[in-house]
């Protein structure tokens, strides 16, 4: 008996479905007579036909000619134009819907970028790609390459030539190699010379890589030491020399060993170049010439004319047709260029042979036609389907079939052989009518500035049109600027969505825009988190649009658009939340003193938090380590003064603190409060820190509040009367002008030149600051006497500053580079001091004395006075020496040297450091010995053990009695160390987490302290710094010491320790739900209550640890809980299982309302109890009996609707073993049966798919098997 195949009856029905006609009738047939069965049976490869096996192609295979055969003639003109072809198998892109706007559109853009060429692109009726290249020679072949590497399909193939010949294929400077690539369009890789391979790589296209290997295989040969004859054999003997698919060729190679470099078609050449040894070569060339001779003599040709539209059908892919043609007849075709008009294809042959190569030409020719179908163009993409679904499943069928769809014409084109286009035309024309028969279509204009109002937010508008109507709505893209919309579908769903499109654009034009003018700080609280509260908005309002401004713009406008009468609506809607909104945030702030503000927050927040929620306010509160007084309240303003007045009412039942308003014009309280508050601010830190409120600026209030404590309250308001008083007198101001830089000589050094004018007057001179516009403006404030008479000696001053005079002085030339150092700093210095005085030194060398001076009179004595001063100090000049340790260094200079350079510039001296020693340095080597104190002929002082080491010498330069005064202050920044006495237990706390608590202490007391390591076991601490810092330092310490022992004391009290014993069974009770009993127990009492763990031998026992008054407290309240528990008592009853689940309730609903109601607890019985049914009651007797008969009740009413629904339930169950007595009766199904299978061959049985070893699982070994499906692979 034959083996069989089985398949599915749904695998048989899609095979079915593919069978042709014939084949459907004898698959139906094989259903007939049993006799008939076996025979009626569609063998296996009918079944399942095998895949058409690729005729293998013979190496070096010839391509015909096409658009790149033709020779490209150089032009004179600098701008030339060639066209180049890609056939439709080459193409790189190949999707026709997204031609001209897809990436091949993309890449030629950047081909005419990089390039500087222009490109035009067409598309050949075959979907070849004719492309038509514009510009400057270079520029073309430039893009010519880009074209085929970027838009055709690349090969690769290897040319093999000796090594040394690499070097000629490359060129000088690798100009020959980019001039091969460039003429080729292929990209050529050469090997490194220190590759040892030979192969040199060409990829690009098949018609290039064959130009390439031609052109590198001729300078090879041209290379070679061995022999090269060149043959001239004219171009349309070629094919019989290559013979069908280069098989003559190759064999010529093959008996003579030498090598025959044909060109290929497309090339114009008629040189055959042979190369090899001279008995190879001249026996190839016999042989060459031989064929050429003998066809010159037998050859013959004719010319027919073929319409150039079927060139192609005779050329076929690739050329393949034509090497048919030639292999079937040895007649070759000759085809004219694709760019050229001709339309005669010449036959060249033995004459008894042209006969039948013409009969081959024309049935090529013929195989193919070219049909087209009317079809209204916008019906195109409905017959292609979405994603070409409907076309697939045409082209599947007839793959040979070329279906073409041009834009804007209303019909369809197909080509491919005769009898399939009949096929497809007449399917398509199917299509087409059943389209036309129930589609329409409709265009409606709609103004473009409507177009995204139509189609709405993420499309919803348009889909939901589409969707409800079941219609297509192309609207044309912004960039079209058209206004025309095409509505496409059901002719009664095109009326509706027209309908409806038109409504909404009408209701669109009635629309009007509104800009509402909303502070952006209330934007953010509008939006609301997650943007919910302006969703409530938009719900309320669904045809309004709401836009608000980006948060970068600032802007304040928020933008309203809809139907006139939402926009209204909305607009006073959004107003009043903004209303509502600025009367929530006035803000009033609260000075408060800060040891009381932990009272107003009170316990846990309680007292903070009532008043927040009484008055409906926001208050906030400093943070704890700021220095701010301030209580910020913000709410309505009612609010805001009721909770004011709440807060200070706890400030002044806690002190004595006093509130008094004084009466100053409100004109004089900004000159009161002074720059950034520093006037009222220091009048506060005066008087005890009293609080002095200004009302608002602006509000016309003369009335200033202050408070704080009685006698300092009065202390401050005598301050601001007497401030006021003077500020009334001396309200009189003056201006005046003069250069900014008088303004330095004007102020005097140290401020004493205006500090007389000050004296003398009693005015005040205000001179502008860096930031003011106005650098010249002098400001004179005072009483109009003191004013005029501080006017009159600023003028006077200024206007000798105007009188410029020219002046003399010697100075000792030994001096001059003091002056004219560091750039002139010191004359800068002069100029800046002294009113821009200028002052002229003589040229270095010159040993000229005279100094010139040329500046305002004044100005000009008073430098030349303090350069004499200079010059004097400069005599007077002495260096002394001051020892301190190199250690101390450091120190003494302070942080960047700033404490060197005060002392620098208080004692006018100058101070030079040691350079530092290296600690790690070699000690000098070991002194050869001496005899009688010599060493080299040379006698060496002996080196004082008491002389300091250069190192520690600090140099100091200036007169005598400063010298000494700037090594007093060096001296005195030496650091002192002190050691203090800290119990070594303490250490890590004054340390503190990560070194917190140490270094706050060293910051706070400008010291370093050393905390001694703790394998010392040292009590000691040590202190280093300036000796006025080690007292304060050393108070801190001791401070912190004495703070730390209260701690430790108060933990000691709080760790009192107490157990009581309580049975196990009770802790849960004494927990409660989620903890809530122990943790309200905990927090009352501030103490720590710890269960025994589970492994714990005494599981009674629970621990209290706190204040012993507490945690007595704990205990006693803990065993309240106890006495209580102890006096209930725990009942079983039996409750049917099947009503439990109702009795406990939608997430334990049910059984927590009657614990609450009854104050009882229910256990219920875990799943896989031995009793199901038992359920235990806990609680008071009494409560206990109540509950139960509850529980009881409610069985009894659930227990009705249990037993009437299992009644429903047994009438609804189909009666037992009725499906799988159907399954019986059903007979087994024989499947799909097919003869001739493979498995038959060898007498083997049909795949068994239980098998591990035909249907392995993943990962398990296998051994391999051989059997007729192939060998496996996994």
């Amino acid at each position: 008996m034959s083996s069989v195949a089985v398949l599915t009856q749904e695998s048989f029905n899609e095979h079915r479905s593919g069978l042709l006609p014939e084949q459907k009738g004898a698959a139906v047939a094989g259903t007939g007579a049993p006799g008939e069965e076996e025979e009626a049976l569609p063998t296996y490869k009918d079944a399942f036909p095998p895949l058409p096996e690729k005729a293998a192609s013979p190496e070096g295979t010839q391509e015909t000619a096409n658009a790149w055969t033709s020779k490209l003639r150089p032009l004179k003109a600098s701008v030339i134009t060639q066209v180049f072809h890609v056939p439709l198998e080459e193409r790189k892109y190949k999707d026709i819907n997204q031609f001209g706007e897809g990436d091949q559109a993309k890449v030629c853009v950047d081909i005419m970028h990089k390039t500087g060429a222009h490109l035009e692109l067409s598309l050949a009726k075959d979907q070849g790609l004719s492309i038509m290249v514009s510009g400057k020679l270079d520029a073309v072949m430039k893009a010519r390459k880009e074209i085929v590497s970027r838009l055709q399909t690349q090969a690769s193939t290897t040319v093999v030539i000796p090594k040394e010949h690499h070097r000629f294929v490359i060129g000088k400077n690798g100009e020959k190699l980019q001039e091969l690539e460039l003429k080729t369009a292929t990209k050529i890789q050469i090997p490194r010379p220190d590759d040892p391979s030979n192969q040199i790589k060409i990829s690009g296209t098949k018609e290039g890589l064959e130009k390439a290997k031609h052109e590198i295989l001729l300078i090879s040969a041209e290379q070679d030491k061995r022999a090269v004859e060149r043959v001239n054999i004219d171009k349309v003997y070629h094919p019989f020399i290559t013979g069908a698919y280069n098989k003559l060729v190759g064999e010529m190679m093959q008996e003579t060993g030498a090598r025959i470099n044909v060109p290929p078609p497309s090339v114009n050449k008629t040189e055959i170049v042979i190369t090899g040894e001279k008995e190879q070569v001249a026996l190839a060339v016999a042989l060459i010439k031989k064929v050429s001779e003998e066809k010159k003599k037998n050859a013959t040709t004719i010319a027919v004319e073929v319409k150039k539209s079927q060139h192609k059908y005779v050329i076929g892919p690739k050329g393949n047709t034509l090497q048919e043609i030639l292999d079937k007849t040895g007649v070759s075709v000759e085809i004219p260029p694709s760019d050229s008009s001709s339309e005669t294809v010449i036959l060249r042959g033995e004459p008894d042979r042209l006969g039948q190569a013409l009969t081959e030409v024309y049935a090529k020719a013929n195989s193919y036609t070219v049909s087209s179908v009317s079809a209204p163009s916008w019906l195109h993409r409905f017959i292609i389907g979405k994603k070409g679904q409907n076309l697939a499943k045409i082209t599947q069928q007839m793959p040979k079939v070329h279906i073409e769809f041009t834009e804007g014409e209303d019909r369809i084109t197909l080509e491919g052989p005769t009898k399939d286009v009949q096929m497809v035309q007449s399917q398509i024309e199917v299509i087409v009518t059943d389209l036309v028969s129930r589609m329409d279509y409709a265009e409606i204009s709609v103004d473009p500035k409507f177009h995204r109002h139509l189609i709405g937010k993420g499309g919803v508008n348009i889909n939901r049109i589409k969707e409800l109507h079941k219609v297509t709505v192309r609207i044309p893209p912004d960039n079209e600027k058209s206004n025309l919309i095409r509505i496409e579908g059901d002719p009664q769903g095109v009326q509706e969505a027209k309908k409806e499109l038109l409504e909404l654009a009408s209701r669109m034009e009635n629309e009007r825009t509104k800009d509402l003018i909303i502070e952006q700080r209330f934007h953010r609280a509008i939006i609301g988190q997650k943007g919910e509260k302006i969703k409530e908005v938009r719900d309320k309002f669904p045809e309004v649009i709401i836009n608000f401004p980006d948060p970068a713009q600032k802007s304040d406008i928020v933008q309203l658009r809809g139907p006139r009468t939402e926009v209204e609506k909305c607009a006073k809607f959004m107003q009043k939340i903004v209303a509502e909104m600025v009367e929530n945030s006035f803000s009033v702030s609260v000075p408060i003193f800060k040891q009381f503000h932990r009272n107003i927050i009170g316990k846990g927040g309680s007292n903070i938090k009532k008043i927040r929620e009484e008055t409906n306010t926001k208050i906030d509160l400093p943070a704890e380590n700021s220095n701010s007084e301030m209580i910020v309240i913000t709410g309505k303003k009612a609010n805001c003064e009721v909770a004011r007045n709440r807060i200070l009412a706890i400030q002044k039942e806690l002190a004595n603190i006093s509130e008094i308003e004084v009466s100053i014009p409100s004109k004089l309280h900004n000159s009161l409060i002074g720059s950034k508050g520093r006037f009222v601010r220091s009048i506060m830190e005066e008087c005890g820190g009293v609080h002095i409120h200004f009302p608002t600026e602006g509000s016309g209030i003369d009335k200033v509040t202050i408070r704080g404590p009685v006698e300092e309250v009065e202390k401050a308001k005598q301050q601001l009367l007497a401030l006021a008083e003077e500020k009334q007198i001396k309200s009189h101001t003056a201006e005046l002008r003069a250069k900014p830089e008088y303004h330095k000589f004007l102020i005097g050094k140290g401020g004493g030149n205006i500090r007389k004018v000050r004296d003398s007057t009693g005015a005040r001179i205000i001179f502008p600051t860096a930031e003011d516009k106005d650098q010249e403006l002098i400001t004179v404030i005072g009483t109009e006497e003191a004013v005029q008479e501080a006017q009159k000696e600023l003028e006077e001053l200024i206007k000798s500053l105007d009188n410029v005079v020219e002046d003399n002085m010697s100075v000792d030339p030994k001096h001059h580079r003091y002056f004219v150092a560091r750039r002139g700093q010191v004359l800068r210095d002069l100029a800046d001091e002294y009113g821009g005085v200028m002052v002229s030194f003589p040229r270095t060398g010159s040993q000229s004395e005279k100094v010139t001076l040329k500046g305002a009179k004044e100005c000009v004595e008073a430098a030349k006075k303090r350069m004499l001063e200079i010059v004097d100090d400069l005599d007077a000049q002495v260096t002394i020496e001051c020892v301190i340790a190199q250690k101390f260094h450091r120190s003494i200079m302070g942080p960047k040297g700033s404490r060197i350079q005060q002392i620098t510039r208080d004692h006018n001296v100058q101070i030079k450091f040691p350079e530092r020693e290296d600690p790690q340095a070699a000690p000098p080597a070991e002194a050869p010995i001496q005899e009688n104190g010599e060493a080299n002929g040379e006698v060496k002082e002996p080196v004082d053990p008491n002389a300091p080491k250069k190192c520690d010498v600090i140099v100091i330069s200036g007169r005598k009695e400063r010298c000494e005064g700037a090594v007093e202050a060096l001296k005195a920044l030496v650091p002192v160390t002190i050691e203090v006495e800290v119990p070594f237990e303490l250490h890590r706390y004054i340390i503190g987490q990560k070194g917190s608590g140490i270094r706050k202490m060293m910051d706070e007391f400008e010291v370093n302290i050393q905390v001694p390591a703790p394998d010392q076991q040292s009590d000691k601490i040590a202190i280093t710094g300036l000796a006025n810092h080690l007292d304060r330092a050393k108070e801190g310490l001791l401070e912190r010491v004495k703070e730390l022992q209260a701690e430790q004391e108060d933990r000691a009290l709080r760790s009192f320790k107490l157990t009581i014993t309580v049975d196990p069974k009770y802790h849960p009770k004494i927990i409660g739900r989620k903890g809530a009993i122990i943790t309200n127990i905990r927090t009352e009492h501030d103490v720590n209550i710890q269960f025994p763990e589970k492994n714990d031998e005494n599981q009674d026992q629970i621990t209290i640890t706190g204040y012993e008054h507490k945690a007595i407290a704990a205990k006693e309240a803990i065993q309240a809980i106890v006495d209580e528990l102890e006096e209930m008592i725990s009942e079983d009853i039996t409750l049917d299982s099947r009503v439990h689940a109702r009795i406990i309730g939608a997430r334990g609903k049910g059984i927590r309302k009657i614990m609450d109601e009854f104050k009882v607890d229910l256990r219920f019985p875990q799943s896989g109890a031995a009793d199901p049914n038992l359920v235990t009651v806990t609680g008071r007797p009494e409560l206990v009996d109540e509950a139960i008969d509850h529980l009881l009740n409610l069985e009894e009413e659930y227990m009705a609707d249990v037993v009437e629904n299992e009644a429903k339930m047994a009438y609804m169950r189909p009666p037992g073993g009725s499906a799988a007595a159907m399954d019986e009766q059903r007979g087994p199904s024989k499947g799909f049966v097919v003869r001739e299978a493979p498995w038959t061959t060898a007498n083997e049985k049909a795949p068994d798919m239980s098998s591990s070893e035909d249907f392995p699982s993943f990962g398990a070994p296998v051994a391999t098997k051989t059997s007729p499906w192939g060998p496996k692979r996994f």
